[in-house]
């Protein structure tokens, strides 16, 4: 590991993913803060092969479900099987153990199974007829889903919701990409991406991360803006204190995937939509006024004073 691995994770992903810096940064930066992600959009836009690429490049060990309604919360967890030869039960690990799992298209699978996967996220180990078993480190959630409304969708529960860090859209790619894609690139090709870091050098950087420095008044300008989403004029449902939490890390990891040891205010905007996007919710007033989440999201931060640094 070296001072340059962000931007050297940077470099590779972007020989599959075409104009999409900031997503794969605000990706980067989850990783190293230690949350999961959710990327939530429209098929064929590469959510996949961003995953696959992120675990490529820091030689995670990858495993894929595809979330159709009858996965079962023994897929992802595991369950006894009997063993004829040995007349015992082994244990047949599921698919969450491993470093990156890709939990693609999870708003099509039972309530029951999203569950299952709800442990894992929060407390990184699977517990399965009563034995508890750690999962390997580092570990972390990626998961895909189509907007609400699209065939064979369900709505998350805020409860699983506020697991994720960061809640991410890919959108489409701008017309010099679009074209590019089409010269070159319809295949993507994964085998171009190459690692630059290990599963250990990520459990490192998510110890210099959690002890970058963040002055007194950014932890009060935290709280305030957090305040500032639970004003039932306009908001349903206000940042919790696991989206405060959240919002730190990640602007601890928005400052180190800078060069820096210590959080600026422009840390916080950064990453402040990719955290709370997913986890605030406005009223039937504020629709009924015609505003929506992002521009009252913008008036918070203008409304809210930065703080002065010295």
């Amino acid at each position: 590991m070296n001072n340059n691995t962000p931007d050297q994770i940077l470099h590779e992903v972007k020989k599959v993913i075409h104009g999409k810096d900031d997503i794969i940064r605000l990706t980067i930066c989850a990783i190293f803060a230690g949350g999961h992600v959710l990327l939530e959009d429209i098929p064929g836009v590469g959510k996949t092969t961003l995953a696959t690429s992120i675990a490529r490049t820091l030689s995670l060990t990858y495993r894929r479900v595809q979330f159709t309604p009858d996965v079962l919360p023994s897929d992802l967890l595991g369950f006894q099987l009997y063993d004829r030869n040995s007349g015992e039960f082994r244990f047949q690990e599921g698919n969450v153990y491993t470093n990156l799992f890709l939990a693609d298209e999870i708003n099509r699978t039972s309530p029951k199974t999203q569950s299952a996967l709800l442990e894992v996220m929060e407390e990184r180990h699977a517990t399965v007829e009563g034995i508890t078993r750690e999962l390997p480190v580092p570990f972390f959630v990626i998961a895909t889903q189509n907007p609400f409304g699209s065939s064979g969708t369900q709505k998350l529960p805020e409860s699983q919701l506020d697991r994720f860090m960061v809640c991410l859209s890919m959108g489409y790619p701008d017309f010099t990409n679009a074209v590019a894609i089409l010269k070159g690139n319809s295949a993507v090709d994964l085998n171009e991406v190459q690692a630059v870091a290990t599963a250990e050098d990520i459990v490192a950087i998510q110890k210099i991360v959690s002890d970058v420095h963040i002055d007194d008044s950014l932890y009060e300008y935290i709280v305030k803006l957090t305040e500032a989403t639970r004003v039932p004029e306009w908001f349903a449902l206000g940042l919790s204190p696991r989206g405060s939490i959240s919002l730190l890390r990640m602007a601890k990891a928005n400052a180190y995937f800078y060069g820096r040891n210590f959080v600026t205010p422009e840390d916080i905007h950064d990453v402040f939509f990719a955290v709370l996007g997913h986890r605030v919710k406005i009223n039937a007033q504020a629709k009924a006024a015609g505003k929506d989440l992002h521009s009252l999201l913008e008036d918070v931060l203008k409304q809210v004073p930065v703080p002065k640094m010295n």
